[in-house]
């Protein structure tokens, strides 16, 4: 078994020891490996191992592994955007990719939905939320959320699948849980209005467990399943 297998392994083997210690089926929660800076080879041997969604941050990055792993006719694949998103790189993430995570103001989510091409099925959409509330971090505040929703459920060639969100480190678990508990409150009321709505993409390395408790559907892993990143290629 190579390194990235033995690692989608063992990241799979904490996601369903997470998921039993509170009660959920380790099916209920998406593994999406998050493969930004890592060349198409890392992929291909995330392929290998059977893995099949995979999440990119950077867009021309991004569309160029799609378009790679098309040629070599892998089609089952799902590409996951995750990064933030500029209004002059909206066509590529809606021509290419399955998902965007990261839709956070009207503006962009209705250049994806007119951009999205009538032949492709309608790109399946999160509203990420700053829960932390960082001056850093993109996202909306949980307070704009419900009118948010109601304009990106009405596009066209959008479905409103859900919320993501990228919380502030924390040190204890009872703080992470505090945290992925309020984002876990409001997916729950977002999914009772919308029934397209199943996804919450929450959780990564260091706090995939407490997201895991508190109601994640989808957590996003990248240096524990491909090794450490070099960010001197970007």
């Amino acid at each position: 078994m190579n390194d990235i297998a033995h690692n989608l392994a063992q990241v799979r083997d904490k996601i369903s020891a997470a998921a039993t210690r509170c009660g959920r089926a380790s099916e209920e929660v998406t593994l999406l490996a998050v493969s930004k800076t890592k060349p198409a080879s890392a992929i291909a041997e995330a392929i290998d191992a059977g893995h099949r969604a995979f999440g990119e941050n950077y867009v021309q990055e991004g569309v160029d592994k799609i378009r790679f792993f098309q040629e070599q006719g892998k089609t089952d694949l799902q590409w996951h955007f995750i990064g933030p998103l500029q209004s002059n790189k909206s066509r590529q993430v809606a021509e290419h990719f399955d998902w965007c995570h990261t839709i956070d103001r009207l503006r962009i989510a209705t250049r994806l939905s007119e951009q999205r091409p009538a032949e492709m099925p309608a790109l399946n959409v999160l509203i990420q939320i700053n829960i932390s509330d960082e001056n850093s971090k993109s996202g909306i505040a949980l307070s704009e959320l419900d009118a948010l929703a109601a304009e990106v459920a009405a596009l066209p060639r959008l479905t409103l699948r859900g919320l993501m969100a990228i919380p502030a480190p924390e040190s204890s678990y009872e703080r992470q849980f505090a945290v992925a508990q309020q984002m876990a409150v409001a997916f729950e009321a977002l999914k009772a209005r919308y029934d397209t709505v199943d996804t919450l993409s929450l959780g990564m390395s260091d706090d995939m467990e407490a997201a895991i408790a508190a109601g994640s559907t989808m957590v996003r892993i990248g240096t524990a399943i491909f090794g450490a990143r070099d960010y001197t290629k970007k």
